[in-house]
């Protein structure tokens, strides 16, 4: 195939661009930082919608949505708050051609407004826990934008819910931490991810503890997929979200927020995509099979609409190409770009011999099937090929991991891929260190991979990389 896009190895960054742009995902918008998903890029968005949605509604949580625009006042009741967020906070304080009486800032995220009307909403701990999530756009004016990575406008959702007790907001925050993120991102994006604690410094502003799922990119640095937060009372008593107690008594409740964002879109490139451009895994591919025709005539076209109807009536989300009046190559390149995982070839020469060809994008083998073996072939292959491409994540991430004893040896270990070692070895000096030279702490984890409650727990690891 004719080199289309940078090698990843040449330049990762331009690699990454001239993908989003060959393949048609987004495109910058006219203010910067913000930018255009096109329909190929919002049609796995939406699939990401989808799977994530049905995740958290299976934990109890229920859709609503809050206003874009958040009176300035509301900020600064949480002092750390509004802090955190003040360098990337948009202010309007114009409206109607007039001067508000109010600055109102544009959503950088939503804990200040849906405090407010928790505190509203929740009268007794019969009205306990109220679970709340939205899907909506958030503004956070981003110096250093890249498309999907950090735009100044972007798509996620966001949870926020409220509790009778701490041990059941801490248990709500690592349910979805686990049951909705780490099952959606290593069942159906095929990304691994290490699930993890944040450090004090890199804590959500106005948390009490943030969870983290932390995914290795093709180039070995992390990309923080998504966060849990667990907010203790902070925000309730900023807002006065209390219900009356079982034993009559007034008590603030305990709140928590979480959130994936179009961020996931980035990493699924990063993480999957080669020098010939997207690998979607099958589970989140909005086209999982591309039938094409090669070249018209002697019956082409009906049997690949009959492998296209054969295929869908089997589960499969699929479409049919039957573009004949542009060149094949080229066609083929495209759904090379756009990484669709199975193409099913009809081409006259192969139908006479019975067969149509099945492409797959993960290793690029093309073998020819009977027709009649088509859809069996397939399913099969898309079962196969969701393994495959998660398995090879997971080994490049190993490749790239190593264990170390010294904040030295990680900060070198740290210019190819991740690095492990005890916490102790780094503490908050050699973090401050670390960041210093453009490495983070990722997370901290238990000697046995698990997610610690706290990071004065004795003997805990801590994950070093370069990040995005």
């Amino acid at each position: 195939m004719a080199r289309v896009l940078t090698p990843r190895a040449e330049d990762f960054p331009r690699w990454y661009q001239d993908l989003i742009a060959k393949a048609q995902l987004a495109d910058n918008g006219p203010v910067r930082g913000t930018m255009v998903i096109r329909p190929a890029g919002y049609a796995i968005w939406e699939r990401m919608q989808s799977e994530m949605d049905a995740r958290i509604k299976a934990t109890g949580a229920e859709n609503a949505y809050f206003p874009l625009f958040i009176p300035e006042s509301y900020l600064k009741r949480e002092a750390q708050h509004v802090e955190g967020f003040s360098p990337e906070l948009a202010v309007v304080t114009h409206g109607g051609g007039k001067q508000l009486a109010e600055p109102v800032v544009v959503r950088p995220t939503s804990e200040t407004v849906i405090g407010e009307f928790m505190a509203k909403w929740v009268d007794s701990y019969r009205d306990l826990p109220l679970l709340l999530n939205q899907w909506a756009n958030v503004v956070r004016w981003e110096l250093r934008p890249r498309i999907f990575l950090r735009t100044s406008e972007f798509l996620w959702q966001e949870g926020h819910t409220a509790h009778a007790d701490e041990a059941d907001a801490r248990a709500y925050a690592r349910r979805i931490l686990h049951e909705a993120y780490e099952d959606f991102m290593v069942n159906v994006l095929g990304i691994p991810v290490v699930v993890g604690r944040k450090t004090a410094r890199e804590r959500f502003a106005g948390a009490t503890s943030t969870y983290t799922l932390e995914g290795m990119m093709g180039d070995g640095k992390a990309l923080q997929m998504g966060t849990s937060h667990e907010l203790g009372q902070n925000f309730a008593r900023a807002f006065d979200i209390t219900y009356s107690s079982a034993d009559r008594t007034v008590e603030h409740a305990w709140t928590t927020s979480w959130g994936t964002s179009t961020r996931m879109l980035g990493g699924l490139i990063m993480a999957h995509g080669d020098d010939d451009g997207l690998r979607v895994p099958p589970r989140i591919a909005p086209i999982q099979a591309y039938v094409m025709i090669v070249k018209a005539g002697d019956g082409v076209g009906e049997a690949a609409g009959k492998l296209r109807d054969a295929l869908r009536d089997a589960g499969v989300r699929v479409a049919l190409d039957d573009r004949v009046d542009t060149p094949f190559g080229r066609r083929a390149v495209d759904a090379e770009l756009k990484g669709y995982p199975v193409r099913v070839e009809v081409g006259p020469r192969d139908l006479a011999a019975g067969n149509a060809v099945v492409v797959r994008r993960t290793d690029g083998s093309k073998t020819p099937v009977p027709v009649g073996d088509v859809v069996s072939t397939v399913l099969a292959a898309l079962d196969a090929d969701q393994k495959t491409l998660h398995d090879s994540a997971l080994a490049f991430r190993e490749s790239r991991t190593v264990d170390v004893k010294t904040l030295d040896e990680a900060l070198e270990a740290s210019a190819t891929g991740w690095a492990r070692l005890p916490w102790a070895a780094v503490g908050t000096e050699g973090e401050t260190r670390a960041n210093g030279q453009g490495v983070t702490v990722r997370c901290l984890v238990r000697p046995d991979g698990s997610v610690p409650d706290s990071e004065d727990e004795p003997d805990l690891v801590a994950i070093l990389a370069r990040a995005y």
